[in-house]
């Protein structure tokens, strides 16, 4: 085994708030740090520029597909690929510093997260055993599916674990939140269709409620206080919403659109004065 080089990735949009604590979190610990953007209109770009940042800019579709166009950029054969929400503890960048001065032993590492919730930490609430795969072979690891929760797959199968956590904030606000699940919800549900999946009206009434009842109590959402009681709701609500964006693709009527109606007639009776 030698010695590695690692391009550290960032993937983003409108990160303005984010960026800069995510990149001197690990920048010290790469070779060449990369932001990838999707439309940045906050002055993303240009924070990145000034620390130093190699930018590249390309339209969003969905988070695997962006990912796995930029993860090729990449100038270096190992990447380091963090979210802006994500942050490098020093424990992990240690832990990953070894692996480069030592050479890697895997081809892809899983790294824990731990969570945060508005700034409080959640340690139940199913989030409690949280892993990606962000330490990986540029040419070997790609994004598989085409959801927002696609992970990575590494081509060789050999896959490690690092024993230090990266931070995650998640989500600060509950407008943030609503606007994720609700993009979330209307990925899956498009998949369900394109796969021939049917609405259920028993799977619109009972998985919210047995979502939430899971997280609250089965993953011990009770534990992390209010912070669990909120994480179990939202839990089910996102359960119900992917069955209720389902079921509008495939039973919702369209909304009637008065105007084009309106001259579509009037169009018509010119057509028959003419006549």
């Amino acid at each position: 085994m030698s010695a590695i080089r690692i391009t550290g990735l960032i993937p983003c949009k409108n990160e303005r708030k984010n960026l800069r604590a995510c990149i001197e979190s690990f920048r010290d610990l790469t070779d060449e740090m990369l932001v990838a953007d999707s439309g940045s209109t906050d002055g993303t770009i240009e924070i990145a520029r000034s620390l130093g940042c190699r930018v590249v800019e390309r339209e969003y579709v969905f988070s695997g597909d962006f990912k796995n166009w930029a993860i090729p950029q990449a100038t270096h054969e190992w990447v380091l690929l963090l979210d802006a929400d994500e942050r490098v503890t020093p424990a992990l960048a240690e832990e990953i510093r070894r692996i480069k001065a030592q050479g890697p032993d895997a081809d892809g590492y899983w790294i824990g997260r731990e969570n945060y919730f508005m700034g409080r930490r959640v340690r139940f609430s199913g989030w409690r055993n949280d892993a990606c795969i962000r330490l990986f072979h540029r040419d070997r690891g790609r994004y598989v599916g085409p959801s927002d929760h696609g992970e990575i797959v590494i081509s060789t199968g050999r896959v490690g674990r690092l024993k230090q956590k990266m931070l995650h904030y998640t989500l600060w606000s509950y407008d943030q939140y609503v606007k994720k699940l609700d993009r979330y919800a209307r990925v899956q549900a498009e998949q369900w269709r394109d796969a021939g999946k049917r609405p259920s009206a028993f799977k619109l009434l009972a998985n919210g409620p047995l979502r939430a009842l899971r997280c609250y109590v089965f993953q011990l959402g009770f534990l992390d206080g209010m912070v669990g009681m909120q994480l179990a709701a939202l839990a089910g609500y996102y359960s119900f919403l992917k069955q209720a964006r389902l079921w509008e693709l495939c039973e919702a009527l369209p909304q009637p659109d008065c105007e084009a109606e309106h001259a579509a007639a009037l169009a018509e009776r010119e057509s028959r004065r003419a006549a």
